[in-house]
């Protein structure tokens, strides 16, 4: 079995691909496999949370490429941003995880919180695909990934036109 215990280089040419959804990307003792079939032990340091481009380095040298696998989820939308930053609130309030894009929060499928969110006025539809949710601002080790900064950008703009209406 191939043990896995760190991190690689961002820029580090991927020899293997570790395919994982979100719920598994969170766990750092894990006995899985690659996309090979090939049988991979993590023994990451606590805590760890695994986004789809991360590169891990197994012990015997090879670079291993996270790849956030494709999960049931729905996305809410909204037709002002205020609607929107109330839908972000009462999922956050349910220590729901969420990924926030231009527009629209996604959610792993839940059809309680759908009903929910359709209360407050949102459109919720079906969708499949990587799920990469906020890491939460206290997250330990927290790191910006590539959208991070351009989803803080969002929500700055959501909050600052909601307290602009009257």
């Amino acid at each position: 079995m191939l043990t896995i215990s760190e991190r690689a280089d961002a820029g580090a040419r991927p020899d293997a691909d570790l395919v994982l959804p979100f719920e598994l990307r969170q766990k750092s003792r894990l006995l899985t496999r690659l996309s090979t079939g090939e049988e991979v032990g993590l023994m990451l340091v606590r805590g760890t949370v695994l986004r789809g481009g991360d590169r891990l380095r197994a012990e015997d040298g090879r670079v291993v490429l996270v790849v956030a696998a494709d999960e049931s989820l729905m996305e809410a939308a909204c037709d002002d941003a205020a609607s929107l930053a109330r839908c972000a609130f009462h999922l956050g309030n349910r220590h729901t995880p969420v990924e926030v894009r231009e527009g629209a929060l996604r959610f792993a499928a839940d059809d309680v919180l759908a009903t929910m969110l359709r209360g407050l006025g949102a459109t919720v539809t079906a969708a499949t695909a990587p799920f990469e949710p906020e890491a939460g601002a206290y997250a330990a080790g927290h790191q910006h990934h590539s959208g991070d900064a351009k989803h803080a950008g969002i929500i700055h703009d959501m909050i600052g036109r909601a307290a602009r209406k009257p």
